[in-house]
């Protein structure tokens, strides 16, 4: 059926609620839409730029619209409008990690497996935390390659290190060496890369999208959040999975299937809110003096 005067920016899904959320973030990440050329995700960004303006082609149905909306949301950055390169979309999370968990877990016996499979994963997480960054808080080259160089050192520092003392450990406790790795890694990758949200603040805005101010209270709460859900994510293939593989690998199946061990699990959200009682003093009384009490709570995008 043919639409006319949609807003396409409604959100499909109640984002007040968990499954609303939900269901809007995994509509988003489908892994499909990583197969799809640039091309088609070019003509889909230009749909949804002409339904903004108003001017929807003639014959264009509803369904049409929710798909380039999606296509959208999934391949541009929220800030910038620019599209964002294949690794680094959340879109891409499920085929690349698969892949990258499926190596740590199943390489993990020696040092330079342990070395390698490290570096590879700290390098898909140094490109993912960058493409999907809070554009409005830019960040140079160089701090870009500090935030790089301590995460994998980190990430190596405490593989390494671990895969040394757990050389007489039970197997299973040397299988969970990589997620204690990767846990430490995204305590310091994640603030590092954003680091200039933590030091001037990052946008807020309230409920219609109006822009109140820069808040570093908000900036903290969002990345703490980030690092929290990253690390969440990783824990059921890298904790769980290692648990199974161990009792299947008992299998003569498993043993002629190696490749058959990888496996992982995605869900991220990525707009907050914080409380107006909660911001720094003067961001606090800049908006009490210009809304008065009808703003209670900011809104902000804390990146993926």
């Amino acid at each position: 059926m043919a639409v006319s005067g949609f807003d396409i920016d409604v959100p499909r899904w109640d984002q007040s609620t968990f499954m609303g959320r939900l269901k809007h973030f995994a509509n988003i990440t489908d892994w499909r839409t990583a197969l799809l050329p640039d091309s088609r995700l070019d003509e889909a960004k230009a749909l949804v730029e002409s339904c903004r303006a108003g001017s929807v082609p003639p014959g264009t149905t509803e369904e049409q619209l929710l798909y380039a909306k999606k296509l959208y949301d999934s391949a541009f950055h929220p800030d910038t409008g620019d599209r964002m390169n294949l690794i680094g979309r959340m879109s891409f999370q499920v085929p690349g990690g698969m892949a990258i968990t499926g190596g740590m877990l199943q390489f993990y016996r020696t040092v330079p497996a342990v070395v390698f499979w490290q570096w590879v994963n700290q390098s898909f997480n140094a490109l993912v935390n960058y493409t999907n960054r809070n554009a409005a808080s830019p960040i140079t080259p160089n701090q870009i390659g500090v935030a790089y160089l301590t995460a994998t050192s980190t990430a190596l520092a405490t593989a390494v290190g671990l895969n040394f003392y757990t050389k007489r450990a039970p197997p299973l406790v040397a299988r969970w060496v990589p997620f204690a790795a990767v846990a430490s890694a995204n305590c310091v990758n994640i603030p590092m890369m954003r680091q200039q949200e933590l030091l001037n603040g990052i946008a807020v805005t309230d409920e219609n999208g109006n822009k109140l101010g820069h808040s570093k209270k908000a900036a903290v709460k969002g990345i703490t959040q980030v690092v929290i859900s990253r690390i969440t994510m990783a824990a059921p293939g890298m904790i769980i999975l290692p648990v199974i593989m161990q009792r299947l690998e008992k299998f003569k199946f498993m043993q002629a299937l190696p490749w058959f061990r990888s496996l992982s699990l995605f869900l991220s959200l990525s707009f907050s809110s914080m409380a107006v009682s909660k911001l720094e003093p003067e961001l606090r009384e800049s908006i009490l003096c210009h809304y008065g009490d009808s703003v209670q709570y900011v809104y902000f995008n804390k990146g993926l």
